[in-house]
């Protein structure tokens, strides 16, 4: 079975690996001129682990990832709002660069060919895409993991909506010190503005920093002012003033992507492409990976990629869909509250959070993996005919 891919991202090497463990000849095209990962620190919740679980790449990833105990949650006086977020599951922020790294690693073990400079521009239903330079390339399976903008997906017709959540953040690295937190992450908000301090290696921490749109003065993160987010979270000073005046960090913008379907014919969408999302619950990343991981499983384990396709689509949509939702929903409490409510807000936090059911909603996709492992292409072709000579 040959495989070809659109993107190079988190998502696309997830899938690429994972096609590549089963025996799959796969190749990935890539925009770029090189690959790499943008951003600072990423989340990684149980769902998220065990997609790395799956591929082979999680003991590379956690190597220099920062186990967390007790994620913070606080609100504008600094009070805890919540801190149990975990609820007895894994939890590790690790750099991206690391995480993609790893990713890598993991797809070329499988003998993944990487082809850079290669912009993918449309898709067919039968499973080619075309690059820039006019060249089809068919596969028995294709797969759009090609971001926000997707070509792959809107040149199938599938997108439905793509929204501007007038919300946004900026992602920075700085070296990590004494002061910065450990074992511990902590996410503040003070109005529309929040704050995250996440350790992320054994000498970065990562800083988050989000602000509606229409906060001019918070968008100010490339080159990075500092003053007016001193002024609104002054605790945290020594994580600020270690923020470069030059970042490379910029406040971008959080969509949605909304489709109607996840696949057209034979080929198929991961990642943003599909399921574009606010990263207010940390899940974004872990979200794409899983799915990628539960499409591997899926094809693998059955004898007809329509079928696959369709099982794949109903197992891991409402999921996918469902976070969208809860983070959306998160960052407009967090983002567009009123500024005399405050008080108001913290106390519906408080009353919500302390209900294990209402953590379990909000948190649930941790706690979701696909049923069954990536089978080896000729090992599932064996089982098959076993069964059609039973």
């Amino acid at each position: 079975m040959h495989i070809e891919i659109a993107g190079a991202g988190l998502a696309g090497l997830t899938a690429a690996a994972a096609f590549g463990k089963a025996g799959c000849s796969v190749r990935v095209h890539e925009k770029g001129s090189i690959l790499r990962e943008i951003g600072a620190g990423i989340y990684l919740w149980e769902n998220g682990l065990r997609a790395l679980e799956a591929i082979g790449a999680y003991e590379e990833v956690v190597s220099r990832a920062e186990k967390v105990e007790v994620p913070f949650l606080r609100d504008h006086d600094g009070s805890t709002l919540q801190d149990e977020w975990l609820r007895n599951h894994r939890l590790y922020t690790v750099g991206r660069r690391h995480l993609y790294q790893s990713l890598l690693n993991a797809a070329r073990r499988q003998g993944v060919e990487i082809v850079t400079d290669s912009p993918v521009t449309g898709a067919t239903p039968n499973g080619t895409l075309t690059t820039a330079a006019g060249q089809e390339y068919p596969a028995d399976l294709a797969i759009g993991a090609d971001g926000v903008f997707s070509k792959v997906r809107d040149s199938l017709g599938l997108r439905q909506k793509l929204v501007d959540l007038r919300d946004g953040g900026g992602r920075h690295l700085i070296p990590r010190t004494g002061d910065d937190p450990v074992h511990q992450t902590i996410e503040q908000w003070n109005g529309g503005r929040r704050i995250g301090i996440i350790p992320c290696s054994p000498d970065e921490t990562y800083v988050f920093l989000c602000c509606p749109a229409n906060d001019v003065e918070g968008r100010e993160q490339n080159p990075f002012n500092a003053a007016t987010w001193i002024e609104s979270f002054p605790e945290f000073r020594s994580q600020l003033e270690r923020i470069p005046f030059d970042t490379e960090g910029r406040w971008a913008p959080f969509h949605d992507v909304h489709v109607s379907q996840w696949y057209s014919g034979r080929t198929a969408l991961v990642g943003d492409a599909a399921h574009a999302m606010s990263p207010n619950l940390g899940q974004a990343a872990c979200v794409a990976m899983t799915n990628a991981v539960a499409l591997a499983i899926a094809v693998t384990n059955s004898s007809s990629i329509d079928f696959a396709l369709k099982s794949w689509q109903e197992g891991q949509r409402e999921m996918s869909e469902g976070v969208q939702r809860y983070s959306r929903v998160y960052g407009k409490v967090g983002t567009m509250w009123p500024k005399g409510l405050l008080d108001a807000r913290s106390a519906l936090v408080r009353k919500l959070t302390a209900s294990r059911r209402v953590q379990g909603s909000i948190n649930f996709a941790a706690e979701r993996f696909p049923a069954g492992q990536i089978q080896r292409i000729d090992a599932a072709a064996a089982i098959l005919k076993e069964e059609v000579l039973a």
